[in-house]
């Protein structure tokens, strides 16, 4: 088993949700989060009046933190290829800030109210 975690923008929270839904994969936890990566902010990604020209020539600092949506997802070794596909090709944009996806190994997972055991804990 595989957790695959996804930092992604918030407004595309919905696609991505029908995309995992419709390749049978409709359990996952959703968080809201803030962050940036090494570009220090995206001009365009919050409602302020900043051009990006503007940030590269330096004349306002960087946006501390923007909002994403952080999601987990753990799905069989067998089902990893498709679900990080579908979260890459919804989330693409192109442009700066368009997320991360990380594959983590899973040694265990029990699901507590039936006590299953391993992938029939989470399918």
């Amino acid at each position: 088993m595989k957790e695959i975690i996804a930092i992604i923008r918030p407004r595309k929270m919905g696609a991505t949700k029908e995309a995992l839904d419709g390749l049978g994969f409709p359990c996952m936890t959703a968080v809201q989060v803030l962050g940036r990566g090494k570009q220090r902010g995206i001009a365009g990604e919050l409602n302020v009046d900043i051009r990006p020209e503007e940030l590269a020539r330096g004349k306002y600092k960087a946006v501390s933190y923007i909002p994403k949506r952080m999601l987990s997802v753990v799905v069989p070794d067998g089902e990893v290829n498709p679900v990080v596909n579908a979260i890459v090709e919804i989330n693409r944009t192109g442009q700066v800030g368009d997320g991360r996806v990380f594959v983590c190994p899973i040694d265990e997972a029990l699901r507590v109210r039936t006590n299953e055991h391993g992938e029939s804990a989470i399918l």
